[in-house]
């Protein structure tokens, strides 16, 4: 089954320094037919004004990964980590048993970026954040970007207490990348640019697109594309 969620339906929150589209529900915006996907539970699209962003708060039991669209995003945060991850790269924090963060965009342009929840198969871990560089080029199909696996950990990926993986792909036009789910697997990509087609469906820039019961997953540029893809367990 492939659902395709438009971008023009994604819940929506504006103030004078984020615009936020939310795929699942969150904050103030509630759709009882979007409260997850699987063990995934966010996905929001937001974009940051420059020399702004969210002040200090706490989290807890919660693997949150940031994908980087444009600019660079400035993490700080309660164990005295201090880092940017800019534009291609990806952020990992561990909220375990508490830590409290704060997110800016210090840099002179429009910061975008996807902020993506997952829950945690442990809980009350010792809280953590990492951040690494992905070169990626068009030619390479997807790469691991953040994964509970052992072996993609052990490949470079940065690590998740969570039964997920979440990978990344630049497509050229006409280019395809392939992808096994496995069974109980299940999917959920969205094109941060570019036109796609997932299994022979549809599916524009920004648009979510949620996949159960699909083994082979073909997803295919129609235009210069970039593409983010968590994989889950089915079950909530």
């Amino acid at each position: 089954m492939i659902d395709v969620r438009p971008f023009s339906s994604l819940g929506a929150f504006r103030n004078e320094w984020l615009n936020a589209r939310y795929h699942f529900s969150f904050g103030e915006y509630r759709d009882p037919k979007r409260m997850g996907f699987g063990r995934l539970r966010v996905w929001n699209d937001d974009e940051v004004a420059p020399g702004t962003g969210f002040g200090a708060h706490p989290h807890r039991d919660m693997e949150i990964v940031t994908f980087i669209r444009q600019g660079a995003i400035t993490h700080r945060d309660s164990l005295g980590n201090e880092g940017a991850t800019r534009a291609g790269d990806v952020q990992v924090m561990h909220a375990g048993r508490g830590i409290t963060h704060a997110e800016h965009n210090l840099e002179e342009e429009l910061t975008r970026l996807f902020q993506i929840w997952i829950l945690p198969d442990q809980m009350g871990v010792e809280p953590g954040w990492g951040t690494k560089e992905f070169p990626r080029a068009t030619g390479q199909g997807l790469s691991v970007l953040a994964s509970g696996r052992p072996a993609d950990a052990q490949a470079g990926a940065l690590p998740l207490y969570a039964d997920a993986a979440v990978l990344a792909a630049k497509l050229a036009p006409g280019e395809r990348a392939h992808y096994k789910l496995l069974p109980g697997r299940a999917a959920y990509l969205v094109a941060a640019s570019g036109e796609i087609k997932v299994n022979g469906v549809s599916a524009r820039a920004r648009d979510g697109v949620a996949l159960h019961e699909e083994p082979e997953v073909e997803i295919e540029a129609v235009s210069a594309a970039e593409i983010v893809l968590v994989d889950v367990s089915d079950g909530a």
